[in-house]
């Protein structure tokens, strides 16, 4: 299969957030305003270090990752990538898609002059879970969270 990544535009965000909704947990949590999100998309695009990811098969969009490049002082001032929102289709997955994702999500880091890719996942995904460690990711962080709305 033949997958094409990259930059989203304005025009993606609907088919984003349908990737974003097609998934146990965002099944609950995501909205359906599409400002909401047209609008956290052009904050996305200021920010110049955070970007939308999306890739295409046969023009049709079917999987989406945000990677966001972070630089800072720890680890010998180590820039990092921070790879959110990982969504393959439900209609492809297992099929190669996420490895071949986050390929390219390591290549941009690279690229970008980072020595480390991270990320976090919710606790529940446990097939997520066998799927970093198959691509080499470790987990070594305890993650944690704390709502301000």
């Amino acid at each position: 299969m033949s997958v094409v990544f990259r930059l989203a535009d304005r025009s993606d965000v609907a088919a984003v957030v349908a990737l974003l909704q097609d998934d146990m947990l965002g099944a609950a949590r995501e909205g359906s305003d599409p400002e909401t999100y047209l609008a956290a998309f052009d904050a996305m695009a200021q920010e110049g270090s955070n970007h939308l990811i999306v890739g295409e098969v046969d023009g049709r969009v079917v999987a989406t990752y945000q990677l966001t490049f972070i630089s800072g002082l720890s680890l010998r001032a180590a820039r990092r990538a921070q790879i959110e929102s990982v969504r393959v289709s439900s209609t492809l997955r297992g099929q190669g898609v996420g490895h071949l994702m986050i390929e390219d999500a390591v290549v941009r880091a690279r690229a970008a002059g980072c020595s480390l890719v991270q990320l976090t996942m919710n606790k529940s995904r446990t097939d997520s879970a066998r799927f970093y460690g198959d691509l080499g990711f470790t987990p070594s962080h305890i993650g944690y969270k704390r709502n301000l709305t």
